[in-house]
Parts: structure tokens; sequence; C-alpha cells
């Protein structure tokens, strides 16, 4: 987990979207977070991961209910969500947080 704490280190907020990607009736947010990247450029990050995966982090976050989304900047987590969100209410709170 050590690299997870770097990759949260950075200035630029993050969005960390957890899904498991073996499950068909989890909502598959793949298109709306390949529309956040895109509407975000080089101000922000979005990151997948998958609770299958990645099951010592998402217990340490206790994910629960998939998908869900966390934005951190600076190691901080500023805002979480589990559920379905659309892209423009994800790209209007990653914005909150640019410098």
């Amino acid at each position: 987990m050590s690299k997870f704490g770097e990759l949260l280190d950075e200035k630029i907020p993050i969005l960390l979207a957890f899904f498991r990607s073996q499950e068909e009736l989890t909502v598959d947010m793949s298109p709306v977070l390949k529309d956040v990247a895109a509407a975000l450029g080089d101000k922000g990050k979005v990151i997948k991961i998958d609770v299958d995966k990645n099951q010592q982090l998402s217990e340490a976050l206790r994910v629960k209910v998939l998908p869900t989304l966390m934005i951190y900047k600076l190691s901080e987590m500023v805002w979480r969500q589990s559920g379905e969100q659309d892209a423009n209410t994800l790209i209007s709170l990653i914005q909150d947080h640019i410098d």
C-alpha cells in the first residue's frame, strides 16, 4: 500500500473508482470514467480499482458497495460516494479541487 500512498500524494485531484470486473450486476462506469478523464486532461487523474485484485486496499478503505467513488487531493479524501454517478457531476466535483 506504500505505492498507493505515493500515488495520492499528488497536487492534482485523483478520482478512485472501485468496481468488480467479474460481477454482471455491477454498473459499468467505464464510459463515464473515460469522459471524466478526457474532460480533466492533465488537471486530474481517474484510477479504476478492481476490488477482487486489491482486497487489502478495499478493506482498509471500507469499500462495501460498488461502485464506490472517492476523490483524493494531497493524500486527503475530500469526497466519497457509493453508487453510480454521471460524468458531469464527477467533473464538477473534481474541478472544485483543482488549484
